[in-house]
């Protein structure tokens, strides 16, 4: 990885928190992903970094089990590591980080143990903005779900122009001097370190994050990490020259009986009745995002979207989709094609076919997709017109 000038950074792990939401039995960073914990994960991209130092800030009474689990992720790396416990609040637990820096490192920094994914690179582009002069460097990926703005009661006020708008991640780099001296001078609380340097007056610039630096947050994040990093051995298999395609099957069954009017294959159905389920019991649209899950490795629909993610109540197929597209991608995926085939006496969809290919294709970022539909002779719960059932083939390829 490229080194910053004379080697005189260091990173501060801030891995300090208690992991209520995560509910994993322990503080967040010592919650077990596979045979390792988060901070393990964490820690081997940070000592790819090379930094001068490496500080890791914990709860109180971990530091122990922090040097051990920091020792491992080493694997015989002889840098300085300095382990700290943190305060109440993050910008207790970074000025803890702080204050043990060497007198000689000029640059931090700071990264969440939580966001253990992400991928060397990230540090590349941080580490090569701040030593091209830059004050205050973090990553972002844009911001690509319909924002709203909403009152107390809970009521839309107005659509927010996500244009603008990027989500933050770490690391996020930092001369000391400033760093310090924004801590020293802004009293009110802030939810990363680039907001408190911005309070105090300095410039903030953005280099490009990656999707797969996601915050280890709540159980589904969990879940996810999980699922791509069992897919991660594939990444360590030499690639042939022309990458090799992986395909998947899915399959999902709704029953006639939902409120509203009927969503299917991305379209609305006047006049149809609605099929039950968490979402909009788009059986198509969902076949689609178990086959692509499948060809991955990385789960299945109840991993990503399961009755514990509110968010997805009542989407449509756009929204999983798209979501799935991300998934893919930060598992270093993008869909080949898809075809999928829809069991169900109604809605008839001779008429709307190419429309609804239309409709998934874009929703799956452009790629091909096939629509087919067929009766059972009067067999079956479809047959009886009791509900849809939708089958699904899903081609990936590595990116």
């Amino acid at each position: 990885m490229t080194h910053a000038p004379d080697s005189r950074f260091a990173v501060v792990v801030v891995a300090a928190g208690s992991g209520t939401r995560l509910r994993g039995g322990a503080p967040k960073a010592f919650v077990a992903v596979d045979d390792r914990s988060i901070l393990h994960h964490a820690l081997r991209v940070v000592f790819l970094a090379r930094p001068a130092q490496v500080v890791i800030v914990v709860p109180a009474g971990h530091e122990a089990a922090a040097l051990d689990v920091a020792r491992d992720a080493a694997d015989g790396d002889p840098r300085a590591v300095d382990i700290v416990s943190g305060g109440t609040t993050r910008q207790q637990s970074v000025a803890a980080g702080l204050a043990i820096l060497r007198d000689d490192v000029d640059t931090v920094l700071i990264h969440d143990a939580a966001r253990a994914l992400t991928p060397a690179s990230v540090f590349e582009r941080v580490i090569a903005r701040i030593a091209a002069g830059a004050v205050a460097v973090i990553p972002a990926v844009p911001v690509v779900d319909t924002i709203k703005r909403v009152d107390a009661n809970g009521r839309v006020v107005a659509a927010v122009d996500r244009s603008e708008l990027v989500a933050a991640q770490t690391p996020q780099a930092f001369r000391v001097s400033v760093l310090r001296a924004a801590l020293n001078a802004v009293e009110a609380d802030h939810t990363d370190d680039a907001a408190l340097v911005a309070a105090a007056g300095h410039d903030v610039v953005v280099v490009d994050g990656d999707a797969v630096a996601f915050k280890i947050t709540t159980t589904p994040d969990l879940e996810r990490a999980r699922a791509l990093l069992a897919a991660a051995p594939l990444a360590s298999v030499p690639s042939p020259s022309v990458p090799v395609p992986r395909v998947g099957i899915g399959t999902d069954v709704h029953g006639f009986g939902g409120e509203g009017t009927l969503w299917l294959a991305g379209l609305e159905w006047p006049g149809e009745q609605a099929l039950s389920g968490h979402s909009d019991g788009d059986a198509v649209a969902h076949a689609i995002v178990d086959a692509l899950l499948a060809a991955a490795g990385l789960g299945d629909i109840g991993t990503h979207f399961g009755t514990d993610r509110p968010e997805f109540a009542g989407a449509h197929a756009e929204a999983f989709l798209a979501h799935t597209v991300e998934l893919l991608s930060a598992a270093g995926m993008r869909v080949g094609n898809v075809s999928v085939q829809v069991q169900a006496n109604r809605p008839r969809f001779a008429a709307r076919r190419v429309e609804a290919e239309r409709v998934l294709s874009a929703a799956l970022g452009g790629a091909a997709v096939s629509v087919s539909a067929t009766t059972t002779d009067g067999l079956g719960f479809t047959g009886r017109t009791e509900g849809v059932a939708a089958f699904a083939t899903a081609l990936v390829v590595p990116l």
